[in-house]
């Protein structure tokens, strides 16, 4: 499998592209672990990679989307852009993931890839704007890894997106990166609608004949002012998911992408191990794309950068994260973050400024953590990268989360007349105002 891979990366990828992977994100990426890992030691955290929404408007309104896509365009102009980046690179870090709405639509992304070869990006995307042209320029600049985002079957696409004919345009996009030769990966956020569907040896193995080199199955998360959370996953599908993907980790000449499990199969928070934080489309730093609140803001004067992701607020929402769960903290103890927002005086950092009605309303869902369901690496080649570059650098080290996240009863904050209490019931039981 491992020899099928190599020879597919050396064949049916772009050369230049092929070095800038392993120099910029292999070589330079793992520098940038290594430094964050020293850092930590001395008690500092500068996150090795940063998702950057760069825009706020997106032409598909998909179910359960938390970015205000309809509100009016906000975006982090070049020479923001620029700061940010040359800060980043300052502190050891070379490799960004971008993401949206959709970011090319953003009027300037290809002139901020072309001013920064010595980065890696990682693009989020629905693939509606990569025409031929556009993938031509990617193929020149050699940094940039679009990850195009498939949500099913072309019916159940075009619900989950909101729009018709959606599929067929992101399978065009696709095509256009790999005619040319670009690196390309496809993710898929599985929820209930497109697991049976997606989560196959069949799909693999068709983005395998397409020229697809990489895949990430990641879940859904019930946020936002239309949250779906119908469409969300039980802890039986997610282990499901888990089984999936480290089995065809032996199988598949695909590179299997996966960002809550460490090389032992332990569930763990990106944002709590510190290894990552977001910054929004208005310049607000947070946690990570799902939790929309935010104490500094990369406009502000008076802070580095460096200052700003370890400020107080984030510095104490990772000791919570891990206190908390091995998982996600939003999904499990939505509670704890609220009173932690509220602490800190932390912002609102959507348009529609309803994010901690949203945060108040959450039920309590079962994240990626499960106490007795950790699934070990197979593959010898991710066992060890996954020990060395991701894992949970010694964050949960001594904490025991038997008794915050317990997988099969819950805890779930009810209204009960003008008081708010918290009260344990199975997953699966509905509460509502009127119980006592």
């Amino acid at each position: 499998m491992y020899l099928r891979m190599a020879k597919r990366l050396l064949f049916e990828t772009d050369k230049w592209a092929l070095w800038k992977l392993f120099w910029n994100m292999g070589v330079k990426g793992s520098l940038s672990v290594q430094r964050f890992k020293s850092k930590l030691k001395r008690g500092e955290v500068f996150p090795p990679f940063l998702y950057i929404s760069i825009i706020n408007s997106c032409n598909l309104r998909c179910q359960g989307c938390w970015v205000d896509v309809a509100a009016k365009q906000q975006v982090i102009d070049i020479d923001a852009m620029d700061k940010l980046i040359n800060e980043a690179k300052a502190n050891g870090n070379v490799f960004f993931g971008i993401v949206g709405g959709e970011p090319f639509m953003h009027p300037q992304i290809l002139e901020i890839f072309k001013r920064h070869p010595d980065c890696y990006f990682q693009v989020f995307t629905n693939g509606h704007f990569i025409t031929d042209e556009v993938a031509k320029q990617l193929r020149r600049f050699g940094n940039v890894t679009p990850l195009i985002s498939v949500e099913g079957t072309e019916i159940v696409s075009d619900e989950r997106r909101g729009r018709p004919g959606v599929l067929s345009k992101t399978m065009e996009g696709i095509q256009n990166c790999l005619n040319n030769k670009v690196f390309t990966g496809v993710c898929t956020s599985v929820c209930k609608t497109n697991i049976d569907d997606l989560v196959t040896e069949k799909w693999v193995d068709r983005l395998i004949e397409m020229g697809v080199f990489y895949t990430w199955f990641h879940v859904y998360r019930p946020m936002g002012p239309d949250s779906n959370p119908e469409l969300c996953l039980t802890r039986e599908d997610q282990r499901r998911i888990r089984q999936f993907v480290v089995d065809m980790r032996v199988k598949k000449p695909i590179v299997f992408v996966d960002a809550y499990y460490d090389h032992a199969g332990q569930a763990l928070c990106p944002a709590a191990t510190g290894i990552t934080h977001h910054i929004s489309p208005w310049g607000g730093i947070e946690p990570c794309p799902i939790v929309q609140f935010n104490s500094d803001n990369i406009h502000a004067e008076g802070k580095t950068l460096k200052e700003k992701l370890d400020s107080p607020f984030l510095k104490e929402f990772r000791e919570l994260a891990r206190d908390t769960t091995r998982g996600c903290i939003v999904l499990e103890r939505p509670d704890l973050l609220e009173e932690l927002i509220e602490k800190h005086g932390a912002t609102d950092g959507t348009a529609r400024q309803t994010a901690k009605a949203e945060l108040h309303a959450m039920e309590v869902r079962p994240s990626q953590y499960s106490e007795e369901d950790a699934i070990p690496e197979k593959s010898w080649a991710y066992w060890l990268a996954k020990r060395m570059f991701f894992n949970d650098f010694n964050a949960y080290a001594g904490r025991d989360h038997s008794q915050n996240s317990a997988p099969a009863v819950l805890s779930r904050r009810v209204n009960v007349g003008d008081a708010k209490k918290t009260v344990t019931v199975p997953l699966e039981m509905s509460v509502n105002e009127s119980d006592s």
